[in-house]
């Protein structure tokens, strides 16, 4: 039998059996591999741990701790309270706010995973209860999250040397015509 053959039967059939996408992916590849005879079943096993062997993905649980941290602490709610006060009373005010915190957060952690998944847990369920849609706010929590890097001392950790001071503060005109237009 050719091997492609069980390698897309297998997926199409796991995902008519409502198996998650990744699981589907996963084991279909597995037995793919285990078929062709090609690769072992040490081989897969070594492959699936370097793959999971990631300093990022290490750090992206440590993250949601701190964000966590961040909330039970009251840190994070002052950030919205104090963005909340400066444009809370416009027109879309809640998703200004969003955006407002993203900013805020970023700056401080300097990790956009950090900041969206603080910020995230916090203001997706307060927009999703003042009537924004789903998509709009996951959005808008991606889309902001990123602007924290850019806010220096953020921008020093991915420079190698350290820049000049006019240097890194040219990136607040575009934080802040991101942020206020």
């Amino acid at each position: 039998m050719n091997a492609g053959l069980i390698l897309i039967g297998t997926f199409f059939i796991l995902l008519v059996l409502n198996v998650p996408i990744a699981w589907s992916i996963g084991m279909s590849v597995t037995l793919y591999m285990l078929t062709s005879g090609s690769f072992g079943l040490s081989y897969i096993a070594q492959t699936m741990f370097t793959a999971c062997d990631s300093f990022t993905l290490m750090a992206i649980p440590l993250f949601i701790l701190a964000g966590a941290l961040m909330e039970g602490g009251g840190l994070s709610k002052r950030l919205i309270d104090f963005a909340d006060s400066m444009v809370g009373h416009r027109q879309g005010g809640l998703a200004i706010v969003t955006v407002l915190a993203c900013m805020f957060f970023g700056a401080i952690s300097g990790s956009a995973a950090a900041t969206v998944a603080t910020i995230g847990v916090i203001m997706v369920l307060s927009m999703i209860k003042q009537g924004y849609s789903k998509g709009f706010s996951y959005a808008l929590i991606a889309a902001a999250g990123v602007l924290g890097v850019l806010i220096p001392p953020s921008i020093m950790a991915w420079q190698p040397t350290p820049p000049s001071p006019p240097c890194s503060w040219a990136a607040l005109a575009p934080v802040s015509c991101a942020v206020f237009c």
